[in-house]
């Protein structure tokens, strides 16, 4: 049985199009450089779990579509990268201090479900994302909160 994630992407640096549009509509998720978030990809993520790709930071924010984890954490290269935004000069090869997925692309929702109508869903309270204060890029869905969702979803 899969587990559930959210993962946020602002648009305008990788949104729910360019995955489609990747090879193999399949990319990896790097940059994540909070240690709860990274410690949830590392250590809770597996191959075949879901993921709500949600855009965050933009004129509409909300959940996109959905990709399903292909490939399980391993270390993010972007750290070693001294060119990289990513980088930390405290990650090596041999002591990584950041890791990511492989996600590939499943599908683009036709509307987005936004953050206004998952807020205003009362079985949703719960949901990390609603929360007051909640910011990490990648959080735990529980299956009654997908099933809402994917349910709020238009013309699903």
């Amino acid at each position: 049985m899969p587990n559930y994630w959210l993962m946020k992407s602002e648009p305008g640096v990788f949104s729910i199009d360019d995955l489609a549009n990747c090879p193999n509509q399949t990319e990896h998720w790097d940059g994540v450089r909070n240690y709860q978030a990274r410690n949830m990809m590392r250590d809770q993520m597996h191959k075949g779990d879901l993921v709500f790709f949600y855009h965050s930071s933009c004129k509409n924010t909300g959940i996109a579509g959905i990709a399903k984890v292909v490939k399980e954490a391993y270390p993010d290269h972007t750290a070693l990268d001294p060119d990289s935004a990513y980088f930390d000069p405290k990650s090596t090869v041999d002591n990584p201090r950041w890791f990511m997925v492989d996600i590939r692309f499943v599908e683009k929702f036709t509307h987005l479900v936004s953050l206004q109508h998952l807020k205003e869903n009362p079985l949703l309270k719960d949901l990390p994302l609603v929360q007051r204060g909640s910011r990490l890029s990648i959080m735990p869905v529980a299956e009654k909160q997908w099933n809402e969702i994917l349910a709020m979803v238009p013309g699903r």
